[in-house]
């Protein structure tokens, strides 16, 4: 139907297709279901971005309706307070404490059956995980500072993969030999 290749021209072709004389919620709409359509639920941008563009190539907008669908799109966003500041990597007590809010949580939505809650888990818990191999992987950190984060990282895979075991084995693992070595002052 759209012969477009990118996102950007997508938007334009559907808005000639629509033939209208100004943009608002109904015309963004059209636009964002071409776009999933096409691209995928990722590559559907936020209303704002897309009148934004519209604009540029001389739409005239019906601000109105497109900040109402923003403002309603924005408040419908159940995760968000859930997940905002969820997880830290800086030392190993805020890890723990990280690791604590997000198990309560994995149980919280097991218990629901919401998938897209564990999912968004999942993703935070990768996506701390990758950060804490990054810093271990850094040449501009400390030899200690990327030992911290390869055994953060290591915390996390083995939480994801493991949650039940996870509290008795990191009791274990900073009661260790090993762990007490590497890691003296974070050893409490």
């Amino acid at each position: 139907m759209f012969e477009s290749r990118n996102k950007a021209d997508l938007i334009i072709e559907v808005w000639e297709k629509l033939d209208c004389e100004s943009v608002g919620a109904g015309e963004i709409i059209a636009i964002e279901t071409a776009l999933n359509d096409r691209f995928g639920k990722a590559a559907v941008d936020s209303p704002m971005i897309i009148a934004r563009l519209l604009v540029d190539e001389g739409a005239e907008l019906r601000h109105s309706e497109i900040l109402q669908l923003y403002v309603e799109r924005r408040s419908d966003q159940p995760y968000e307070a859930a997940f905002r500041n969820v997880l830290s990597i800086a030392g190993f007590t805020e890890l723990l404490a990280s690791i604590r809010d997000l198990e309560n949580l994995r149980r919280k939505y097991l218990n629901e059956g919401d998938k897209e809650g564990l999912r968004l888990i999942r993703d935070n818990a990768q996506d701390g995980r990758k950060q804490a191999i990054a810093f271990a992987e850094s040449k501009g950190s400390n030899a200690e500072d990327r030992l911290r984060n390869a055994e953060i990282a290591e915390w996390l895979t083995l939480w994801m993969h493991s949650p039940d075991l996870f509290e008795p084995w990191v009791k274990l693992r900073k009661a260790s030999p090993d762990f007490r070595k590497k890691f003296s002052g974070d050893a409490k």
